[in-house]
């Protein structure tokens, strides 16, 4: 693909690394059991892809941007002050990876600090190398799959609208959260998607193909690339309650302006809903 010439030169540089991350990921995602596995928790795997993927983006982006700090996800974490960073997960759907499942990504943000207590995403890209796209995303500039432009969908109506969302597995605490929410959403919507990539799903609201997305718990690397790509895309970002809480707690709700706010009333009775019931059952 010829580069864009929308492209700044730190997107130049994250475009080129993710490639290269992209291109050893496939070689071992034809290998897959030939991986070595190890479980950091229930449901929860890292293999040497991702180890190796995680130090490749890390050699690539350290050499191009020598000063801003690195947090990923397998083990690189920024440290001390830093004005400039990378958010990294190497490999986004980890598990869909080693069944050999086609759905998973390399995501990586930029975020810029811009007080003492404040930073903010200014870019991000997210690279399926199995489907060769790239969504990437500038503050400002808008966002694109490879070089078509993006938008969050038009629909208006929740019957006529497809959510995405990840399902609490094994001990992942706020399952009850997640019940209680889809039980109240389905019977209102088309339909409500599990892939097991949120960087990837949120991606995938930015290009118009969700309406929306919500899950808890995520990590700072699993959405900073996604949440820019949404907001250029022209969708709505915040927490259940409505706050601009999600980066810090990872209880992310995204869509288009028009159901986001929707999705985020459910999500937040479905909060309740669960909390109303624990509190009950501790009571009796």
């Amino acid at each position: 693909m010829a580069v864009s010439p929308r492209l700044s030169p730190a997107m130049n540089v994250l475009h080129a690394a993710v490639r290269k991350a992209g291109h050893r990921l496939l070689r071992d995602f034809g290998e897959v059991e030939n991986l070595q596995v190890t479980s950091k928790g229930p449901g929860d795997f890292v293999s040497q892809a991702d180890l190796r993927a995680e130090q490749t983006l890390k050699e690539e982006l350290s050499r191009a941007r020598p000063g801003w700090a690195f947090l990923g996800e397998e083990g690189g974490q920024a440290e001390g002050e830093w004005e400039w960073r990378w958010v990294v997960d190497p490999l986004d759907g980890t598990t869909n990876f080693l069944h050999g499942i086609p759905h998973w990504a390399i995501s990586v943000g930029v975020e810029r600090r811009i007080g003492p207590d404040r930073t903010e995403l200014v870019a991000g890209c997210i690279y399926n190398p199995a489907g060769n796209e790239l969504f990437w995303a500038e503050k400002g500039m808008g966002a694109f799959l490879n070089d078509r432009r993006l938008r969050v969908s038009g629909r208006r109506e929740m019957v006529q609208a497809i959510f995405a969302t990840g399902i609490p597995f094994a001990k992942v605490p706020r399952k009850a959260e997640f019940s209680a929410t889809l039980a109240r959403l389905m019977p209102h919507v088309a339909g409500v998607r599990r892939f097991g990539s949120a960087a990837l799903d949120l991606a995938w609201v930015a290009a118009g193909r969700y309406d929306g997305f919500w899950e808890l718990n995520l990590n700072r690397w699993d959405i900073a690339a996604g949440l820019v790509l949404v907001k250029e895309a022209g969708g709505f970002v915040t927490d259940p309650q409505g706050g601009e809480t999600h980066y810090e707690t990872g209880d992310v709700v995204v869509g288009n302006p028009i159901l986001q706010p929707r999705l985020r009333e459910v999500v937040a009775e479905g909060i309740a809903a669960a909390q109303a019931a624990r509190a009950a059952a501790s009571a009796g």
